[in-house]
């Protein structure tokens, strides 16, 4: 599909590169020249980031975030391709409708505008996150939360672990300003390549919210494609079959 052997791995909310450490080695054993760009306030290890909550955090809106992304992006020799999970996945639909890109995988992206469903899965923790009661608070979510969120698979046990490893604080106002018209794709406009993916037990990003983000894609001419894993939730990156999802990726952008 492209020549680039260059891949920018975009983390999502409540994440950092770290995340993405184990596909970056897979890719690279491919032959991928790997980045995992971090967004501001989001460098450093996930328990440090918890314990020192940067004062900035909660103010980082959606347009900084992708302002940052293009900048990182605009500073390579090459235009990549580019992988997002979560809100990284939306972040991946943007950058490709902005052509910043060779191909783009959203991996249970994040909605765009417009993009809407009602199932209680996705309202509850997203309703959560954005609380305009809280203001400009950095957001913590409790086990409970991720759990349910990220997590719907696993005993609490098994959840702390991960929590423990991977989870960050996150500004709510990411997620808030990604429903305004810095969150909207235009769906008519011809792109690069484009593979959407979804988990078949995803909770707060179901399958079926992947599903109308992908069709909403209206060019006929612009190569994409949907594919959902069953049984995945939206830890579908770091779930223990996570090389078949990565494998299938591979082989879709050769």
């Amino acid at each position: 599909m492209s020549e680039t052997k260059t891949i920018v791995f975009i983390h999502g909310l409540f994440q950092n590169p770290k995340s993405w450490e184990k596909w970056m080695a897979h890719f690279e054993g491919l032959g991928y020249t790997c980045y995992a760009p971090a967004y501001p306030f989001h460098s450093g290890e996930p328990a440090d980031l918890r314990k020192n909550i940067d004062p900035g955090l909660g103010k980082l809106t959606f347009t900084q975030v992708l302002d940052t992304l293009i900048k990182f992006i605009d500073g390579l020799p090459e235009k990549p391709i580019v992988i997002g999970h979560s809100m990284g996945g939306l972040f991946v639909q943007k950058l490709l409708n902005m052509d910043k890109v060779a191909a783009a995988v959203a991996i249970d992206a994040a909605p765009p505008k417009g993009i809407f469903t009602a199932k209680w899965s996705f309202l509850k923790p997203n309703l959560a996150t954005v609380n305009p009661f809280k203001g400009d608070s950095p957001f913590m979510p409790s086990l409970k939360w991720f759990k349910f969120a990220f997590l719907n698979d696993l005993n609490d046990a098994d959840a702390r672990k991960v929590v423990d490893e991977y989870c960050v604080p996150e500004s709510r106002n990411i997620p808030r300003s990604s429903t305004t018209k810095a969150g909207a794709i235009d769906f008519k406009k011809p792109h690069n390549p484009l593979l959407i993916i979804a988990g078949g037990n995803d909770n707060i990003i179901p399958h079926s919210l992947n599903e109308k983000n992908f069709k909403a894609y209206k060019d006929p001419n612009s190569k994409r494609e949907f594919k959902i894993f069953p049984g995945r939730t939206h830890y579908i990156c770091g779930q223990p079959n996570w090389k078949e999802v990565a494998d299938f990726i591979a082989e879709w952008i050769r």
